[in-house]
C-alpha cells in the first residue's frame, strides 16, 4: 500500500474565537509539511479569520451555525484523499497526527483519538470525564461496539467516509454522529491514543449538562435504525413499569376501599401498550438483522 504523502491529506480545523491558539496549530502543521489547511469559521469576533489567512490557511466562514454545521459545509468542499480534523482550541498536538495516518494508510475508514488515555491534568473537570465514560458506555450499549472515546475532537477520514456520512446534527452532537454513521455504514473504525491538553484562552464552548443531555439523546435517537430493540426496548420498559407503579398505587388504594376506574384502565394500557412497543422492537431487530444479512451476501458475491 503506498504511503500517504503530506499532500494527500487535508488539516480541518474548525473555529469560533480561537485567535488565541490557531496560528500556533497552523504553524506547527507547516513545520510538519502540511500546507493544505482548511480553517471553517463559525463568524468569530476575535479576528480567528485575519489570524488563519495571514498563517497560510484556507478559510470558509460557514452559512449555518454551531459545529455540526460546519463540519458538513467543510466536507461538501474537501477533496483530498485522506482528513485529519482537529479542533483550534490548542487542546490536541498536531504531531499525534501521524499515529492517526498510519490506520488510515491500512485501510481504516474512520480513526478516533483517545484522549482519555492520556491527559494533562485539569484539562477535564470531574464532571466531563464522567459525563464522557457515560456516554461511552450508553453508545456500547446502542450499538454494540465499544469505543473508549466518541466524543473526540482529533478524527482522520479517508474521502469514502466522507462521502458516505449522512450528517444532521448541528451542535456538539456531530461527533457522536459521526461515529454512529461510521458504524451504521459498515465502516472500518479504529482508536488510537493521543495526548490531551488543558483548554488554554477562553473557556470550552460545550456546556456539561444542556450539550450532555443533547449528545444522549442524539446517541438514543440514531439507534432506532442501527438497534431498534435497544431504541424500542427502552421506550416499552419505561412505558411499562409506569404502569406497573401505577397498579401498585391504584392496588394500595382499593385496599383502603378507594376504587379508580380511570387510572385502573390508564395502568391497563400503559403495560399492555409497553409491552408491545418491546415486541415491536424485537421484530424490528429482526428485520434489521435480516437487512444486514442480505447486504453482507451481496457484498460477498461483488
Amino acid at each position: 500500500m503506498r504511503e500517504i504523502t503530506e499532500a494527500d491529506v487535508c488539516i480541518l480545523i474548525p473555529t469560533l474565537n480561537e485567535a488565541e491558539n490557531i496560528k500556533k496549530l497552523i504553524t506547527e502543521f507547516q513545520k510538519m509539511g502540511y500546507e493544505n489547511i482548511l480553517v471553517i469559521d463559525g463568524h468569530s469576533t476575535d479576528g480567528t479569520q485575519e489570524i488563519a489567512r495571514d498563517a497560510g490557511a484556507t478559510v470558509i466562514v460557514q452559512e449555518g451555525k454551531g459545529k455540526g454545521s460546519a463540519i458538513k459545509e467543510a466536507f461538501a468542499s474537501i477533496r483530498s484523499p485522506y482528513t485529519i480534523m482537529i479542533d483550534g482550541d490548542g487542546t490536541y498536538e498536531p504531531k499525534d497526527m501521524l499515529k492517526l495516518l498510519e490506520p488510515l494508510r491500512e485501510g481504516v475508514d474512520h480513526v478516533l483519538g483517545n484522549r482519555l488515555e492520556d491527559y494533562e491534568k485539569g484539562a477535564f473537570t470531574r464532571l466531563n470525564l464522567f459525563g464522557n465514560r457515560i456516554m461511552n458506555k450508553l453508545f456500547g450499549f446502542a450499538y454494540g461496539i465499544w469505543l473508549n472515546d466518541i466524543l473526540t475532537g482529533y478524527r482522520g477520514f479517508n474521502m469514502r467516509t466522507i462521502k458516505e456520512l449522512e450528517l444532521n446534527e448541528k451542535g456538539f452532537e456531530i461527533e457522536a454522529e459521526m461515529t454512529a454513521e461510521t458504524i451504521k455504514k459498515d465502516l472500518a473504525i479504529k482508536e488510537v491514543p493521543i495526548r490531551y491538553l488543558r483548554r488554554r484562552g477562553d473557556p470550552t464552548k460545550l456546556h456539561p449538562i444542556k450539550d450532555g443531555i443533547r449528545i444522549a439523546t442524539t446517541i438514543f435517537k440514531l439507534a432506532k435504525l442501527h438497534n431498534p430493540l435497544f431504541y424500542f426496548g427502552i421506550i416499552g420498559l419505561a412505558t411499562t413499569l409506569v404502569g406497573i407503579l401505577l397498579g401498585i398505587y391504584i392496588v394500595h388504594e382499593w385496599l383502603k376501599g378507594i376504587e379508580h376506574i380511570p387510572l385502573t384502565i390508564l395502568a391497563t394500557l400503559l403495560v399492555v401498550g409497553g409491552i408491545q412497543i418491546f415486541i415491536f422492537g424485537l421484530l424490528s431487530d429482526m428485520i434489521v438483522t435480516l437487512h444486514r444479512e442480505t447486504l453482507r451476501l451481496i457484498k460477498e458475491k461483488k
